[in-house]
């Protein structure tokens, strides 16, 4: 080989090798917004039994986004998973009785990173005739984007009967 030859190939594989991109690295969390237009719920916000509410939140990913999940269960104990600094007028303590438990999974359709939901949510307001506890709960919600990257928002709300 010439040494022509021999610097043609070096460069031609200098340029391929400069050329190829890195895959980009997924190394940041989603996010879930609370700050939109007609957002719901948001801390302190009220939840009725035996009504129907449109759950309205942003999700948003530098990659892409993956699935998300909510959670609503009784704070009558006052624990905390409050990711909000606004304080929520709290009722005492109290032992739970019947209370609402609701868990429900979503996956977010593929290649978006940008998900706005709106979702309707029944809430019943008993289960076997026996009306579920009014009160302070937690509104749980989980956000995982495709690489597995999560964030939660927890907020403090009231289920009352009308």
């Amino acid at each position: 080989m010439s040494n022509y030859t021999k610097l043609f190939l070096l460069i031609v594989s200098f340029a391929v090798i400069l050329s190829c991109e890195e895959d980009s690295k997924d190394d940041m969390k989603p996010a879930i917004d609370l700050s939109i237009t007609d957002a719901f719920p948001v801390n302190c916000d009220t939840i009725y039994f035996g009504e129907t509410f449109v759950l309205k939140v942003l999700f948003t990913d530098n990659v892409e986004l993956g699935a998300f999940s909510f959670d609503i269960h009784h704070n009558f104990d006052h624990h905390s998973h409050s990711t909000e600094v606004t304080e929520c007028n709290t009722d005492p303590d109290k032992e739970p009785v019947n209370p609402y438990v609701f868990i429900q999974d979503y996956d977010i359709p593929q290649g978006l990173t940008e998900y706005e939901t709106n979702i309707e949510i029944n809430i019943p307001s008993a289960e076997n005739s026996n009306l579920f506890d009014e009160g302070d709960y937690h509104f749980f919600i989980s956000l995982t984007d495709k690489q597995g990257w999560s964030t939660q928002k927890g907020l403090s709300i009231k289920m009352l009967h009308r």
